[in-house]
């Protein structure tokens, strides 16, 4: 039997320690909770994305009564940004949840198929994505994707 170790380095932030460009980014993810349509679970969640060009694009979730026909805060944003920007890459992402009047305590990650877009997106550019997961406690900070979906799959799979 062979035996395989993964580990993931996760840098952990005060909010106060982030660059200017960070805070701004983290600071729209969190006003993007604001327009969600969450009317069933009243968990907002809001993301926004930092391109090659500067532009901060935001999105977030939009649930659905029907609800595998919603879609995560996260696939928003990067589905908009690379409508309106297909030549511009993905620098970064910041994630921020409000719920119960307030932004959450604990850290809120991406779901498995948006941690799936984001991937695809990074090999798209080729150019790793920087994720900035916020909470009221602190910012957890990875410097690609691949940090969170260390076993994933893509495009090499399908030759």
């Amino acid at each position: 039997m062979k035996e395989i170790n993964l580990s993931t380095k996760i840098a952990v932030y005060l909010l106060e320690e982030c660059t200017n460009r960070e805070k701004k980014l983290i600071e729209s993810a969190k006003s993007a909770t604001q327009r969600a349509y969450a009317p069933y679970s009243g968990f907002r969640v809001g993301a926004a994305v930092l391109l090659d060009n500067g532009e901060i694009v935001s999105g977030n979730n939009q649930e659905n009564a029907a609800y595998p026909s919603g879609l995560c805060a996260e696939r928003t944003t990067i589905f908009f940004a690379n409508s309106a920007f297909p030549n511009e890459k993905v620098v970064a992402i910041a994630i921020a949840a409000f719920h119960k009047g307030a932004f959450t305590t604990d850290v809120i990650t991406p779901c498995g198929a948006c941690r799936q877009v984001l991937l695809e997106t990074e090999k798209r550019f080729k150019s790793p994505i920087k994720v900035l997961m916020y909470s009221e406690k602190g910012v957890y900070v990875v410097n690609s994707i691949k940090d969170l979906l260390p076993l994933s799959f893509g495009d090499e799979m399908l030759r």
